[in-house]
């Protein structure tokens, strides 16, 4: 063996230990990363609302990173707690009646309140199954969810006698935008895998695929029989 290929057999071997290494590290690096600088934000935004006189190092000459989550989840439950009585009530529908008043702040509230609602409700909803469309042209495959069957005005003016699904198409490896799409469900390919699977197949930009099972591909029913020819 010459020393030329020596050499890149030692540098292939540690640049294949460093990857390996990076694959073990980087989870938890980033894990902790996230979570402190979400731990800072929090701080940084309740800490200036107490007197600096109450502050753990002017108390106890320590300083105590967290302690703005700590303060801000009390409150939150103390909040929560008291919005679920007759005055705290009272109070929210004033105070959503005052914003209602105010026409660029309410179209903003009245967003970001749908949105949380949506999130943190017990029973928000959620995507049907993953599934398959021929997206963006003939022959061309893409991952998305099935939402619901399309109904209100959407489904009247689209109504031609065949049923009709919201799809939502998310985009790589970003899944929180993508493109709303109104099918019919004969063109779509639903999957078995899971929710979880499938956007970590679209993260990943397809270099995780989910373990196979059983039926991997369930087709609606006319989409891939014999007597059915898929539409240009």
């Amino acid at each position: 063996m010459s020393a030329d290929q020596q050499k890149r057999g030692v540098l292939g071997s540690i640049r294949s230990n460093f990857l390996a290494g990076l694959a073990v590290i980087a989870p938890g690096v980033l894990t902790v990363w996230l979570v402190w600088n979400v731990v800072t934000w929090i701080d940084g935004i309740v800490m200036p609302l107490i007197p600096r006189r109450f502050h753990p190092d002017v108390l106890t000459g320590w300083d105590v990173p967290g302690l703005g989550v700590v303060i801000f989840l009390v409150f939150t439950v103390v909040m929560g707690y008291f919005t679920k009585g007759f005055i705290g009530r009272t109070l929210v529908i004033w105070s959503e009646r005052i914003v209602e008043a105010m026409p660029v702040v309410r179209s903003i509230y009245n967003a970001v309140k749908q949105i949380a609602d949506t999130v943190l409700a017990r029973t928000a909803p959620t995507f049907d199954r993953a599934c398959l469309i021929e997206y963006p042209r003939k022959g061309m495959w893409a991952t998305a969810f099935i939402s619901t069957t399309t109904r209100g005005e959407i489904g009247d003016r689209l109504s031609d006698g065949e049923e009709l699904i919201s799809v939502f198409m998310p985009t790589t490896p970003n899944p929180t935008s993508g493109f709303l799409l109104f099918v019919h469900r004969r063109e779509v390919i639903e999957l078995d895998m899971t929710i979880e699977d499938a956007a970590k197949l679209i993260i990943s930009a397809g270099l995780v695929y989910p373990d196979s099972r059983k039926g991997t591909v369930v087709a609606s029913p006319g989409l891939l029989g014999p007597e059915q020819t898929p539409r240009a």
